[in-house]
């Protein structure tokens, strides 16, 4: 099967799939026992039926339940995600503003979860019962068990409030002036602007909670790549590769490392969606203005679009995250084909 065709394919049933998410989202919503104009009024707007009436009209409150989905899904095959009752605003604009933070935050997450977990996952392998690999297995674990959101508490106090060795929660200096939005990604558009001071500002702001969001995925690649790294090292052309003289690191590098990347992508790939759909914790223990920040105060508010948005934008994420780890499968192993 070409490229293109498994694309199209993917796309045909991407499209069912968004629907049940919609409509999984829509009854979990719609279950939920309480008003969400009681989380938007005041107790004396709520005491005037007309006020009430006005604002279940204008935002459809008043419909039964099936024309409401009808609605929704109307007009998001239009491209419209809805306008939140919160913020007053559409949710597409409210996703533009808020999403490229949690963009930069995730990518930060996962150089740093790779940089760090690949490397440690190779030596744990190749020092099999080592002292080395009993510590990174003992890392790894604490990684993967630990909480995120206890992890962001400790770090924060102890690297901001005793050691004052990183800066608050943030994205930046608030005394500075930001530069233009060109991208949204302040690292970025510090750049652009020529301006190193925001940038090292937001390099400051954004390496506390890049390393406490990647933490977990960085414990969860050093894991599988030592797992996979110790199995392709017992097999028989590893020992060939040996006996013909080459040297140690060229066996670890060009011959297991390649066949060992397999899993290790598939577990970036997730990882990665993980660390955009769960910077919930991170974003609000850090106060970091990203899109699960913003997913929270309107789950807290019962604000039905922005809740769908999210959970709309996360789907596909995870839906586009399986297809480029599928594809990369292909590329790294020609024996595996795209059907």
């Amino acid at each position: 099967m070409s490229l293109l065709a498994y694309l199209i394919r993917r796309i045909l049933i991407t499209v069912p799939l968004l629907l049940l998410v919609t409509l999984l989202g829509f009854v979990i919503t719609y279950l939920i026992p309480a008003d969400p104009l009681a989380m938007v009024l005041s107790e004396r707007a709520m005491a005037n039926p007309q006020i009430v009436q006005a604002y279940r009209e204008r935002w459809g409150l008043d419909k039964p339940p099936h024309e409401r989905y009808l609605t929704y899904i109307g007009n998001l095959i239009r491209g419209d995600l809805g306008e939140s009752i919160v913020t007053q605003q559409s949710v597409s604009a409210d996703i533009a503003r808020y999403f490229p933070a949690t963009v930069e935050l995730a990518v930060t997450a996962t150089l740093i979860a790779v940089a760090l977990g690949v490397p440690l996952g190779v030596i744990a392998a190749v020092k099999r019962e080592t002292l080395l690999d009993h510590l990174a297995r003992i890392a790894s674990l604490i990684g993967v068990c630990v909480p995120v959101f206890w992890l962001g508490l400790l770090a924060l106090s102890l690297f901001y409030y005793r050691l004052q060795w990183m800066p608050g929660p943030g994205r930046v200096n608030a005394r500075l002036d930001l530069p233009p939005v060109v991208t949204g990604l302040l690292t970025v558009d510090s750049i652009l602007a020529g301006r190193g001071d925001v940038l090292a500002s937001a390099l400051h702001h954004l390496m506390l909670p890049a390393l406490v969001l990647g933490a977990y995925s960085m414990s969860l690649i050093t894991r599988i790549v030592r797992s996979a790294m110790i199995e392709v090292l017992q097999q028989d052309y590893i020992r060939t590769a040996r006996a013909k003289g080459l040297v140690e690191r060229v066996v670890v590098m060009r011959h297991a490392l390649r066949n060992a990347a397999l899993p290790a992508v598939t577990a970036i790939g997730l990882a990665f969606g993980n660390l955009m759909a769960g910077a919930v914790m991170t974003e609000t223990v850090f106060a970091w203005p990203g899109i699960g920040r913003y997913a929270v105060e309107s789950a807290t508010k019962l604000d039905f679009a922005p809740i769908m948005g999210v959970t709309l934008l996360v789907a596909v994420i995870y839906i586009g995250i399986n297809f480029v780890v599928d594809v990369s499968y292909a590329l790294l192993n020609p024996r595996v084909r795209l059907s």
